[in-house]
């Protein structure tokens, strides 16, 4: 599935429609720790946490995420709404618990 699939499932609230909609979701990642999902986190995962915070960008940016979806009814600081508009990252939200959202964007990639 691509992450312009799960956008355009309506699913999750977009936060914001990163640069690379085309890019294949490889599998989804479930941490709340950043150092830990930093070092762990496999290229091209759906991140599902609840750390909505710029810190939160710049380890998907690193770890190389597909795309980020804030779980719980978390949602993004307007500093981090700017800087994931800069950097093209796509950002969903939801008010799934972090095991269901996963849960359901797994159910998407079997499908």
């Amino acid at each position: 599935m691509k992450v312009k699939e799960l956008v355009m499932e309506g699913s999750f609230n977009v936060v914001n429609e990163g640069d690379d909609l085309d890019r294949e979701i490889s599998g989804i990642y479930c941490c709340d720790l950043l150092s830990i999902a930093m070092g762990k986190m496999p290229a091209g995962s759906a991140w599902v946490t609840v750390m909505g915070n710029v810190n939160t960008l710049a380890v998907s940016t690193l770890a190389d995420a597909a795309c980020i979806v804030l779980a719980e009814g978390c949602t993004l600081d307007d500093q981090a709404v700017m800087k994931a508009k800069e950097q093209g990252i796509t950002v969903m939200a939801t008010e799934l618990p972090v095991f269901e959202a996963a849960l359901m964007i797994s159910r998407k990639l079997h499908d």
